[in-house]
C-alpha cells in the first residue's frame, strides 16, 4: 500500500508541474512580450529632455548680443588697481630696503597670471605705475573713517567680535600681512563693520610692524589691540559697492635668493673665537623654548634683558621647523639688535656683538 501511495503521488507532481512553470511564465512575461530581454537591463525606449529646452534657432536670433558678451569678457583684464603701493606677496615680512642676489624663477612669471593686471612683476614686486601723493592718500582715508568712534561704541564692537568663535575673524600666520589678506578683509567689510585679525607665529615678534602694514594697506584703524589680537574698524563712511579692487595673486610666488645670514667668522671677531662663542652657546641652557605657531611678542624684550648679563644666548626652536628659525633670526637681529652665528639641531645662538660691549650694555650694573 505505501509503494502504491508514494508512486501517485511521484505521478501527480510529474503531471502538475509543467502547469505551474506554463501559468508563472504567462504571469511573468505578460508585460514584457514584446522584448526578450531581462527587465531591469532592457533598453530605455524614450530619452529625458531637458525642463527648459532652447529652441534651436535662439542662437542665430541674435547675434549682436553673443558680441556684445564677448567684448566684455574679453574686456575685464587686465584689472587696474589704484592702490596707492607696490603689491607684493607679503608686506611685513619682506624689506623692499634688501635686493635678492638671485631668484628662483624668472620674473615674467607673475603671480597673478598672465595679463590679469596693468603692472609689470619684477620678480619681488608689482610697482605702481603713479607716483604716489602721501597727503592724497591720507584725507582719503581720514574721510572714509569719519568721526572717531567714542568709548562705549568701541566696547560695543569689542565686546561683539572679541570671542573666539567669532564669524568675522581672519588668522595671519608666517606669511604675515600678505596681499590676498587684503582682499579678505574687504569681504568682510561687506556684512560687518570690524574684523577680528588673530596673529600667530614669527609676526607677533614684531606687533607694532603688522599693525602698521594692515592700517595702510587696508585702510582701516585697529580699535583694539590685546597681544596678538586685532580689531579692524572699517570706518563710518565705509562703502562696500565703492571698494578697492585688489586683484588676486593666484599663487604663491617662490621666494628670491638672499644673501646668507650667518656667515661662516662673524663680523669683528678670528676664526677661533667664532668657534669658541658657538660653543659656549650650544652647552649653555637655552633661555626660553619655542612652540610651533606661537606668539612670540615678550621674546624680543626677553633677549635684550638677558644680554645684559650674557654675551652669547640660545633658544630652543624645536619643532618649529628650519625655515621659521630662520625667519625668527632676522627679525631678532634687527629688532635686539644682536648677530645670530648658528643654527644647529632647531637651535639658535645668538651673540650681542661688538656695540653691546664698546657701550657697556653687558656690565651688570
Amino acid at each position: 500500500m505505501l509503494q502504491l501511495l508514494s508512486r501517485r503521488r511521484c505521478h501527480l507532481r510529474r503531471h502538475n508541474q509543467p502547469t505551474i512553470l506554463l501559468t508563472y511564465r504567462q504571469l511573468t512575461q505578460s508585460h514584457f512580450e514584446e522584448d526578450d530581454e531581462d527587465p531591469p537591463f532592457s533598453p530605455i525606449l524614450k530619452t529625458l529632455n531637458p525642463q527648459n529646452p532652447k529652441p534651436q534657432n535662439q542662437k542665430n536670433e541674435n547675434p549682436k548680443r553673443d558680441e556684445s558678451k564677448k567684448k566684455e569678457k574679453k574686456s575685464n583684464f587686465p584689472l587696474k588697481s589704484d592702490l596707492p603701493f607696490d603689491f607684493r606677496y607679503s608686506y611685513s615680512e619682506t624689506n623692499p630696503a634688501v635686493e635678492p642676489i638671485g631668484y628662483r624663477e624668472t620674473p615674467k612669471f607673475s603671480p597673478f597670471g598672465p595679463g590679469r593686471i596693468d603692472r609689470r612683476w619684477t620678480g619681488t614686486a608689482a610697482p605702481a605705475k603713479e607716483a604716489v601723493d602721501l597727503v592724497k592718500v591720507e584725507e582719503e582715508r581720514k574721510a572714509v573713517l569719519g568721526e572717531p568712534l567714542s568709548e562705549e561704541e568701541v566696547s560695543n564692537l569689542v565686546e561683539l567680535y572679541r570671542h573666539s568663535d567669532c564669524c568675522r575673524q581672519i588668522n595671519l600666520g608666517k606669511g604675515g600681512v600678505t596681499h590676498n589678506m587684503i582682499d579678505d578683509i574687504h569681504n568682510h567689510w561687506k556684512k560687518a563693520e570690524a574684523v577680528r585679525i588673530k596673529c600667530l607665529g614669527v609676526p607677533t615678534l614684531d606687533m607694532d610692524n603688522v599693525c602698521l602694514h594692515i592700517e595702510e594697506k587696508s585702510g582701516g584703524k585697529i580699535i583694539h589691540r590685546q597681544i596678538n589680537i586685532l580689531l579692524l574698524y572699517r570706518g563710518r563712511n565705509y562703502d562696500p559697492k565703492n571698494r578697492p579692487v585688489v586683484p588676486l595673486m593666484l599663487w604663491k610666488p617662490y621666494p628670491p635668493i638672499y644673501p646668507k645670514l650667518i656667515k661662516n667668522v662673524a663680523d669683528g671677531l678670528t676664526f677661533e673665537e667664532t668657534k669658541e662663542l658657538r660653543n659656549r652657546g650650544l652647552n649653555s641652557p637655552p633661555l626660553m623654548k619655542l612652540t610651533r605657531n606661537g606668539v612670540y611678542a615678550n621674546v624680543v624684550e626677553k633677549v635684550r634683558e638677558a644680554f645684559k648679563t650674557e654675551e652669547v644666548l640660545k633658544l630652543d626652536c624645536a619643532h618649529v621647523g628650519m625655515s621659521d628659525c630662520k625667519r625668527i633670526a632676522v627679525k631678532l637681529r634687527d629688532l635686539v639688535p644682536c648677530v645670530p652665528i648658528l643654527y644647529k639641531d632647531e637651535q639658535i645662538i645668538l651673540w650681542r656683538g661688538e656695540r653691546a660691549t664698546e657701550t657697556g650694555l653687558g656690565d651688570p650694573c
